[in-house]
């Protein structure tokens, strides 16, 4: 059954709100992947999705425009704002005797929660950063052209500031000074970064499918194609 342009963008917006939940519920837990000089470099699980976000959210703003890439990183912001409310909420109420995993699910979902307003913070400013910077470059470039630079060149401004302001929310403890925070945090901003980015340039293609699959439309302007106009 052939979808309809409609049906497609639904698609693409749920697997949005998937990654969205996800990153949310699975990110607080972090890998080490070495050391440099002195510095302990750890990566969060969240790389594996984020990139997916940016690529989806570009798509849309090629296709649809600003107001509509817009109003589904708003979409994502409520998400994670009612995950966190909801979360405060399941915590606080009492848990019957028989629920041994209580004191766990607690514990999970209280560190939910602090993750969930860094998220909501850092996705917000990183997301609309991403679409401001995706469509100015997308007005100067011509619809259609030079996708790859404008999806990589917002989405590395995006992913630089989605980490650092997540990681400083969500990871900065009262417990140490400020020197040993700056040095964990730098530890797990750096990497993270480097790794969006990485990530970012690997599925650039991801973009060209997105705009394809919305479009339904081939490029033929060089090696990229000339999508049809959609209002900005």
């Amino acid at each position: 059954m052939k979808l309809l342009r409609s049906n497609r963008l639904d698609l693409l917006i749920a697997i949005y709100i998937f990654c969205v939940v996800a990153v949310n519920l699975m990110g607080a837990k972090v890998m080490p992947i070495g050391q440099l000089f002195g510095l302990e470099f750890n990566i969060s699980v969240a790389i594996l999705l984020m990139p997916l976000l940016f690529s989806i959210i570009d798509a849309v703003c090629e296709v649809y425009g600003k107001a509509r890439a817009k109003s589904i990183v708003y979409s994502g912001i409520v998400v994670i704002f009612l995950m966190v409310l909801f979360s405060a909420f399941a915590v606080a109420m009492p848990a019957a005797e028989r629920f041994a995993a209580a004191g766990a699910y607690n514990e999970v979902f209280t560190i939910s929660i602090r993750f969930g307003i860094a998220s909501l913070v850092a996705f917000g400013l990183a997301g609309l950063l991403d679409v401001l910077v995706y469509n100015k470059l997308k007005m100067i470039h011509g619809k259609g052209r030079l996708v790859w630079l404008r999806n990589n060149l917002s989405g590395y401004l995006g992913q630089f500031v989605d980490s650092t302001v997540f990681v400083f929310i969500a990871f900065y403890s009262l417990n140490y000074g400020f020197v040993d925070n700056i040095s964990w945090l730098f530890g797990i901003i750096l990497p993270l970064t480097l790794a969006k980015c990485a990530m970012s340039a690997a599925t650039t293609p991801l973009v060209y499918a997105g705009i394809r699959f919305l479009d339904g439309k081939k490029l033929v302007k060089g090696k990229e194609s000339v999508l049809r106009q959609a209002t900005v």
